[in-house]
This record gives structure tokens, C-alpha cells and sequence, in this order.
């Protein structure tokens, strides 16, 4: 996960500057937590450390913390959080300071995004690999796994079935992954795993439903979960939903002719998609009629020239999804 991972690197040699980057919030977390213990370790921080936003923060004033020399420790921390947030000026200041750093400071960049091209990352970069450290979020996918190592360090077990649940309730971000299992440690009792069940009691829903979420239920001609997903996008417009469902549409009428064909794996080339975006096309398709998909798009139109032209739109969005999903 980071350039401290492993006792390994925890021996390397520290480098005078980190970026720690990636959207992952935990991660981050976890990587400056390990630096500063390994910090610690060697001096008292609490007179050897400094903070700065990057939002306010003005690069000579970093370079001054940077330059200060150690008090009765042999090294210094500087960090500085959103450090994409820089000005330009500012992140220059620092490219300059990069160039000749004080060997008694360790700099820290937090950032959520650092485009590798910029000039910060690539003065980073310039002292080794383990500069930058990546905290990119898993995929949706790989979520569950990594839930249940993280249940295992507050004391307790899930199954696969519990943190896949977990993971549709919270959402994919970590750090609200790590408080729910914080309080399903303390709530669970025994030895036994903690199982779907157990989730659905104790967890409230707050993940707020991806809109590819919605477009599959409607794929599958799955009414109910269409209206309750519904009731849990508030930040995307039926306008947009008609949009992306229109074209899911197109694509299981692709679909549907590539498997009346007799060629159903020709799918994703003739799509120009990735295998695994397209592998449930087929059997969804199979779930309508060639003329139901035809009929479909052409509705679909009416429902956007409606909503154009005075219709409350999310009323022409559901009625519109109820009258394709609906099963004849």
C-alpha cells in the first residue's frame, strides 16, 4: 500500500520528502500515522513538527519550517495536507527547496490528486521510488477482501457475505468502513464470524447508490430495487438517468443480435468494452422482447421531449421506467 509497508522499508533510509497521494483517505491516514511513529522514535515531534494547508499555506513559509534546525532530535517533520491545493508560486518555492533539501527534515506532501506531470511530483519523484507513495482506492470489487483484514484488526471476523453487505451499505470509502467496524467490534459478541445479518442490524444505510447501480436493476427489469434506488440518488438528474439508460438500451439490442446470431461472445468487441462491463448483456437482454427494446427507445425520446417541455421530470423518468420494466 506505501512505501512503509513493510519492515523491509521501514529500515530504508529516510528520504528528505513523501508524496503521499491517492484519494484513498485511509490510506493516507495510515501512511503519515507510520511515518510519524517512525519519527517519533528517533526524536520528540511535539517540538519538531509543523503543519500547513495548502490552501493558505505560503511556500516560503514551508521552506523556512523546513530549513529550522531539529531541536534535541536529530530529525524534523513538515507536513503539508492538500498539498495539491498549492499555488503555483507557492508549489515552485518548494520545487526550489527540493533541489538541495535539508537532510534534518523529513517534508510530507498530502494530496488528494497530483498530476505526474506537474513539477511538484516529478521533483518528489527525482529522489526514489519509494518517494511517492500511492493511495489510490481499491475497486468496488476488491472492497470486501480488504473489509475483512480490517475487521481483523479490531478483534473480529466477517464473512464474505457480511462485508460485501457492509460494503453496499456504507459505500466505498475506507474511512467510513473503518468507523462501522469499529462499532461492530464493540457491539459483537462471541467468537463466531460477524454475518450478513448482524450487518443489516447494526448498519445503517449511507452510501448513496451508484448510478450504474440503478441502470443494472433497470437492465434486469427489476422494479422493486429501480424505486428504491431511486430514492437514493439525490445528486443525479432524471435527465441524465434517461440518458444513460437509453443508451444501456442500445446495447442490449446489440446484444440481443449477437446472441440471436448465435455469437453472444462478440459482445464486448463489437461494443468496444471491456469483457467484464458487458457480461451480464446477454442474459438482460434475453429479458425483453426485440420489439419491447425497440419500443423502449422510442419512448425514451417522448419521455425526454416531455421533460423538456414542462413535465415534472422525475415523474417522466418513473413512469417511463415502470412501463419498461414492467413484465407483460
Amino acid at each position: 500500500m506505501d512505501g512503509m509497508a513493510t519492515q523491509k522499508k521501514q529500515e530504508a533510509p529516510l528520504l528528505p520528502v513523501y508524496l503521499v497521494v491517492g484519494e484513498d483517505a485511509l490510506k493516507r491516514d495510515t501512511v503519515m500515522k507510520r511515518l510519524r511513529a517512525r519519527l517519533s522514535a528517533m526524536g520528540d515531534l511535539s517540538f519538531n513538527s509543523d503543519e500547513f494547508g495548502g490552501e493558505t499555506a505560503a511556500g516560503a513559509d514551508i521552506v523556512t519550517a523546513c530549513n529550522t534546525v531539529p531541536f534535541a532530535s536529530p530529525v524534523r517533520l513538515v507536513e503539508v495536507r492538500a498539498a495539491d491545493k498549492l499555488k503555483k508560486a507557492d508549489a515552485e518555492e518548494l520545487v526550489a527547496y527540493l533541489g538541495a533539501p535539508n537532510e534534518t527534515t523529513v517534508l510530507a506532501l498530502v494530496a488528494e490528486k497530483l498530476a505526474k506531470n506537474t513539477r511538484l511530483y516529478k521533483a518528489v519523484a527525482a529522489h526514489g521510488k519509494t518517494a511517492v507513495i500511492d493511495c489510490t482506492p481499491l475497486k468496488r470489487y476488491e472492497l470486501p477482501k480488504t473489509v475483512r483484514s480490517m475487521a481483523v484488526n479490531h478483534g473480529v471476523t466477517l464473512t464474505e457475505g457480511a462485508a460485501v453487505k457492509l460494503v453496499d451499505l456504507v459505500g466505498e470509502d475506507t474511512v467510513r468502513l473503518n468507523n462501522e467496524l469499529k462499532k461492530i467490534a464493540l457491539a459483537h459478541r462471541g467468537t463466531d464470524a460477524v454475518n450478513e445479518h448482524e450487518i443489516v442490524g447494526m448498519v445503517s444505510r449511507t452510501a448513496e447508490v451508484k448510478p450504474w447501480e440503478f441502470v443494472d436493476a433497470f437492465s434486469a427489469r427489476d422494479v422493486r430495487k429501480c424505486l428504491l434506488y431511486l430514492g437514493r440518488m439525490d445528486s443525479v438528474s432524471p435527465h441524465a438517468l434517461l440518458a444513460m439508460c437509453t443508451t444501456r438500451l442500445r446495447e442490449l439490442i446489440c446484444a440481443r443480435a449477437m446472441a440471436d446470431r448465435g455469437n453472444p461472445r462478440a459482445v464486448a468487441g463489437a461494443l468496444k468494452a471491456p469483457d467484464w462491463r458487458v457480461k451480464n448483456h446477454v442474459t438482460w437482454a434475453r429479458g425483453f422482447t426485440a420489439a419491447e427494446l425497440r419500443h423502449a427507445v422510442i419512448a425514451a425520446r417522448d419521455t425526454e421531449r416531455a421533460m423538456k417541455s414542462g413535465t415534472d421530470p422525475k415523474s417522466a423518468f418513473v413512469d417511463w421506467v415502470l412501463e419498461v420494466t414492467a413484465k407483460r
